[in-house]
């Protein structure tokens, strides 16, 4: 790729140099796109001669109009494609006559290239490895395309380097997507998940179609944590809310196996892992500064623990303002090298962007964060769950509304409940409580209000806290909780 070194006459800005330069490498790499003449022209003549047996094999495989290099050869794809769509007669004759009629003939060279493209290949037995060139030099292409828009781009705006090299790797990551296509699988995998299914349905069992949280109610409102949702759990400090988010991501990861990553931006990677530990080892931490001595069983529980945890397949990220961008190159490359099928974010507002225009504006730049993490779990296919911080609206109600949390509450909310999939609200009854009557009565009771729920009910899910052991678990409903709204 030549770039102009030449010094830049006085006159000429610094913009029209960085225009000039960028101009000139995508100039340089154009003339010589990689491309595959012949095997277009195969794979299509194939499909004009037998258009029921590889038409349906390049749709299989992804190929689209814009694997074509040659626009003629793409408009006479997306002909027979069009064509194959409506069930309606693919020969020659009446090929030519269409494209006539539609005025599109001259645009694909006549009739007779449409002849030249029918007779080019005498059988299709080489239409698999013509068409896997096909789709080769149409990557070629793609990055060729992507590398010289961050060129420009590099020319253009080089004091936006992190959001630059985000952008890029976005590019690269969706070029190589797109090469990926997804095979049809045979009946007899499915016969076992559809017997379990019936029996858990015949036995009264919720049926969750993402990854379970571990809470039954929120499981049955939510049918699990989907591939692609962004769900935010918001509340005031001192509510538990990490201390949720790590119950959810222990169920995930360690008890169903799933490969999942916790960026911490407020508690660093120690303080997390000891919290897991001993709470998931049911051993109150608290204790040992009072000089109990753990016993012999508790030990036994810790080590069990211990080694469950250090088996799973869990990552730690603590770094504290963490960038969007820099959050979502880590998240890729764990997907890319393990797999992971679940993030947690401890939270939104601690998050940073690293553009220019959020530089002002918080409300931009939580737009931005927000905006970010929701493409990221769309990108990713695997559900987020983001900590959010709510402002001081809940202390401020009376009655029995006093510390009931809303949408509203939310810092910068407008973006957060726009973007997510599901919003709960986390609040402990016990906190707001005026007399200490009331607080003996809420000890522990706790609740999470789904307050939106894209596609699910909403409603209130019954927790308790164990504040010792920093753990909320499933609470039965009595007579003073709220029903499902």
């Amino acid at each position: 790729m030549a770039v102009d070194t030449k010094p830049a006459r006085s006159a000429d800005s610094p913009s029209l140099q960085a225009a000039d330069a960028a101009a000139q490498a995508a100039s340089d790499v154009t003339r010589s796109m990689p491309h595959a003449q012949g095997p277009e022209k195969s794979i299509l003549s194939s499909m004009l001669k037998d258009p029921e047996q590889w038409i349906g094999m390049a749709l299989e495989e992804g190929l689209t109009r814009e694997h074509f290099y040659f626009p003629n050869h793409g408009l006479l794809f997306e002909t027979l494609r069009e064509l194959n769509a409506k069930s309606q007669e693919i020969e020659l004759v009446s090929l030519v006559q269409l494209l006539h009629d539609r005025a599109l003939l001259e645009s694909v060279g006549g009739t007779a290239a449409v002849t030249d493209i029918f007779t080019y290949a005498p059988n299709a037995a080489h239409f698999k490895n013509h068409l896997g060139l096909v789709k080769d030099k149409y990557v070629l292409r793609s990055v060729i395309r992507t590398c010289t828009e961050a060129v420009s781009e590099a020319y253009e705006n080089p004091e936006e380097t992190l959001s630059l090299l985000d952008r890029v790797e976005s590019s690269v990551l969706g070029i190589r997507q797109g090469t990926e296509t997804t095979q049809g699988f045979h009946i007899k995998q499915s016969v076992a998940e559809v017997i379990s299914h019936f029996e858990a349905l015949v036995h009264g069992q919720m049926e969750v179609q993402g990854a379970p949280t571990g809470y039954l109610d929120l499981d049955r409102m939510s049918k699990g944590l989907k591939p692609g949702e962004m769900f935010v759990v918001a509340a005031r400090p001192s509510m538990g809310k990490t201390s949720l988010m790590m119950n959810i991501t222990e169920h995930i990861c360690i008890d169903q196996g799933i490969p999942a990553m916790v960026f911490s931006c407020e508690m660093t990677a120690f303080q997390i892992v000891q919290r897991l530990v001993f709470s998931r080892a049911r051993f109150a931490m608290s204790q040992l500064g009072k000089g109990f001595k753990p016993k012999k069983e508790d030990l036994l529980r810790i080590q069990r623990a211990a080694k469950e945890i250090a088996e799973s397949k869990l990552f730690v990220d603590d770094t504290a303002g963490i960038l969007i961008d820099t959050l979502r190159a880590k998240a890729r490359r764990r997907k890319r090298e393990d797999n992971i099928g679940f993030i947690a974010i401890d939270y939104l507002q601690l998050l940073k962007s690293g553009s220019k225009q959020a530089q002002n504006s918080r409300e931009r730049e939580i737009g931005e964060i927000s905006a970010g993490i929701k493409a990221l779990a769309k990108e990713l296919s695997i559900p987020i769950l983001v900590l959010a911080q709510l402002n001081r609206g809940p202390e401020g109600r009376t009655g029995k509304s006093l510390g009931v949390p809303r949408m509203s509450d939310l810092r910068e909310s407008g973006t957060i409940e726009q973007d997510a999939d599901m919003i709960g609200l986390l609040y402990r009854t016990a906190y707001y409580a005026e007399t200490e009557e009331d607080k003996e009565q809420e000890a522990g009771k706790a609740e999470l209000l789904l307050a939106k729920n894209r596609n699910g009910e909403t409603g209130h899910v019954p927790l308790t806290f164990i504040a010792e052991l920093m753990r909320f678990e499933t609470r039965a409903r009595d007579e003073h909780d709220h029903g499902p709204e």
